[in-house]
Order: structure tokens, then C-alpha cells, then sequence
């Protein structure tokens, strides 16, 4: 499965990707905001994931799920956001965006899988 990790942090794509690999995740690229995101999203349309933060320069994270839910490429692509937006008019902000899932930082490996869980539709 090919995922995306978008995030300015590189500590933060790092611990994502590190806990990903763990999970059996091995193809996974990164951006560092939201327009190298969306390049890498542009140049893999076979991505099948998008794991984003909203906080990042050029173009955040919620421009960017809107720009890939605005894509017919990627109408039904799940994506879950990470981050320290914690306040419930952010996460509803974020799903009426299109976001599938939501993690709010800091997070442990297992909140991770479970929510990968929920997204990919597999029971623990």
C-alpha cells in the first residue's frame, strides 16, 4: 500500500513513517507541506493514503484535502489528518473537508493503527 505523510515536521514524518514500517507499511513517500504534497499526490495517483498536518507553510493541510477531494482521482482516498487542532470545531471543520479519520498530537503508535484500522475498514 502506498501512503503519503505530509507534515513540515520531518521529527513528525519520521515517527509517523518509523511507526507505519512497524505496521508493515513499506512504500511510503512524504511531503513537507501541502504544495509538495500535492505534487507527490499529482505524480502517484496510485497513492492510497493520505496522513496530513494541518499546520504547515505554503499550503495547509486542510487546502490540502480540499484540493485532493476536488480531484476525481482521489474522491474516495482516505485520509487522516494529525494534529494539535484538537477542538471539536476543528475536527468538524476538518471531516466536512473530507477528512476520514482524525489523530490530535501527541499520539501513541497504537492510536495510529486503530485509526488505520478504521479507515482501511479492517477489524483489529
Amino acid at each position: 500500500m502506498k501512503i503519503l505523510v505530509v507534515d513540515d515536521s520531518s521529527t513528525m514524518r519520521r515517527i509517523i513513517k518509523n511507526t507505519l514500517a512497524r505496521l508493515g507499511y513499506k512504500d511510503i513517500l512524504e511531503g513537507a507541506d501541502g504544495v509538495e504534497g500535492w505534487n507527490e499526490m499529482d505524480a502517484n495517483p496510485d497513492i492510497e493514503m493520505l496522513i496530513t498536518d494541518w499546520n504547515m507553510p505554503e499550503m495547509n493541510g486542510l487546502e490540502l484535502v480540499k484540493k485532493v477531494r476536488s480531484d476525481e482521482r482521489f474522491v474516495d482516498l482516505p485520509i487522516i489528518m494529525v494534529t494539535t487542532e484538537g477542538g471539536k470545531s476543528e475536527v468538524i471543520t476538518a471531516l466536512k473537508a473530507g477528512v476520514n479519520n482524525y489523530i490530535v498530537k501527541p499520539f501513541t503508535p497504537q492510536v495510529l493503527k486503530e485509526k488505520l484500522a478504521v479507515v482501511m475498514g479492517v477489524e483489529e
